[in-house]
């Protein structure tokens, strides 16, 4: 049943944006196009209204558009940061309505259902919007129905009209191509060939025949537009921002005043943070004084984290060096890194155990760099040398532990040749200048190389290990080299 609200949508459609967005950043007085490279050719992928005028369009290849506007300018494109800022322009049209959607890559599409009055109608809010995206430079195409199919026929291909009145969408959309209905390409090519050009002969044909040549899907986009079947609009759902600020009546300069305010954020942003089972991994506090000048303290963490407690302290160091000059009268703490960190059941033990040595790490990165304290990782090779790699502390968690079918060394270096012969340990042999009696030997223990990569190390090709305890008291590790014939001391175990 009717309820007496009809829905309205508005669709946007920017069919410059690229272009738009470039010329925002570096406005260009002449022909200009962006291009990008397809198939190994460089084309035109969006160009502003002096270039269309000229007789380009989007597709052609840029020699060829050299050719027809020699003063052409031109820079490359950038899809990645168009989508950024569409999703920009998206934030910005939720002044006109709580639901709004990205359509394609170039387009937005609006649920204003009960909001339209808050603008003293329809046609003071397609203004407004006109507006405001005109005085930011960007070209903009608005159709206005009570479908989404409707209004986005009219935002395309609506040259005389943009506006749907409720109730009759054949009146407006009748004389509009077929293409406006959002129909793949072979579709389209089909329907001029049978002379079905407009929406108004596609409406008057004969549905049963439609559907068995051309499927379900042409009937669903026309009952769409007509309205007879609805069409869901999908609003983004905006991310949890972890970002607070505090202002003072009055400058602050003492880092005890400083540190309080930050407890009283961080509570605050650690209790936002538990909410949605996240972690911080970077926070940011920046300090503004009152000369308009600002200072930050960048806090890198070895662990997810969301204790108040614990991550307080950690900028007391960095806070003690800010100079607050005439004094600070806003600051304001941000997560700008974060991570999922759910709810766990975990032993007591195992819980400080942890905490114990993410805290150690915390402290020692505030003064060195988190990046600078490193751990050692198992890595998948029998190679010695490539059995472990070094990687920073706070990113990576080791999982398990170290597997070995033989020990290793604790002190492992570079090969280092002694004297002997023969296939088996030496009885007697010099080492860094010391002498040594072999008194027992364990091995031999066979290793490869790894024919798959180049290494200078091991063009001597197999080795044989073995562990050899010498009666000065040091326990070697020992190899031979049967293809070259030589003896070298490559660890040490304690």
């Amino acid at each position: 049943m009717f309820d007496g609200i009809r829905k309205r949508v508005v669709s946007m459609w920017f069919p410059r944006l690229a272009s738009d967005r470039a010329l925002r950043a570096r406005p260009v007085d002449g022909p200009f196009a962006l291009t990008l490279n397809t198939n190994n050719a460089n084309r035109i992928y969006c160009l502003n209204a002096k270039a269309e005028r000229q007789g380009l369009s989007c597709g052609m290849s840029y020699s060829d558009a050299r050719i027809f506007c020699p003063e052409l300018q031109s820079a490359p494109a950038d899809p990645a940061l168009d989508a950024r800022f569409l999703h920009a322009l998206r934030r910005w049209a939720l002044r006109y309505c709580p639901w709004v959607g990205i359509e394609g890559r170039d387009g937005l599409v609006l649920d204003i259902t009960g909001s339209a009055h808050l603008f003293s109608g329809e046609e003071p809010m397609l203004a407004d919007m006109r507006q405001r995206l005109g005085r930011a430079g960007l070209s903009v195409r608005l159709g206005l129905a009570d479908t989404r199919a409707a209004a986005w026929a009219l935002a395309h291909h609506g040259e005389g009209s943009d506006r749907c009145e409720p109730g009759n969408p054949l009146a407006v959309l009748g004389g509009l191509p077929v293409a406006a209905l959002r129909l793949d390409a072979g579709t389209e090519t089909a329907l001029q060939r049978l002379g079905l050009r407009t929406i108004e002969t596609l409406e008057a044909a004969n549905r049963a025949s439609l559907a068995r040549r051309f499927g379900p899907a042409l009937l669903r986009r026309l009952d769409q537009a007509m309205g007879r079947q609805p069409e869901q609009i999908s609003a983004l759902i905006e991310p949890p921002h972890y970002g607070l600020r505090m202002t003072f009546p009055e400058p602050i300069g003492l880092v005890a005043d400083v540190m309080e305010s930050t407890a009283r954020l961080l509570d605050r942003l650690c209790s936002r943070l538990a909410e949605n089972e996240a972690g911080a991994r970077i926070l940011l506090l920046t300090l503004y004084r009152v000369d308009r000048a600002a200072q930050t303290v960048e806090l890198r963490l070895a662990r997810p984290l969301r204790d108040a407690t614990r991550i307080l302290p950690l900028f007391e160091r960095e806070v003690g060096d800010v100079d607050a000059g005439f004094g600070i009268d806003l600051i304001r703490l941000e997560a700008v890194e974060v991570a999922a960190l759910p709810s766990e059941q975990i032993s007591a033990i195992a819980t400080e155990r942890t905490t114990r040595l993410d805290d150690l790490i915390n402290r020692i990165g505030t003064r060195i760099g988190i990046e600078n304290v490193q751990r050692f990782l198992p890595a998948d090779s029998h190679i010695p040398e490539r059995a472990f790699s070094l990687s920073p502390a706070f990113a990576n968690d080791p999982k398990g532990g170290w597997a070995s079918p033989r020990p290793r060394p604790i002190h492992l270096f570079s090969p280092e040749p002694i004297t002997g012969s023969g296939s088996l340990p030496p009885d007697r042999f010099r080492w860094r200048r010391m002498p040594f009696t072999t008194a027992h030997a364990a091995g031999p223990e066979r290793i490869a190389p790894e024919w798959w990569l180049e290494d200078d190390n091991w063009r001597t090709g197999l080795r044989d290990y073995w562990k050899v305890s010498t009666r000065q008291g040091r326990r070697l590790w020992l190899f031979h080299t049967p293809q070259h014939p030589g003896w070298f001391v490559q660890g040490e175990f304690p």
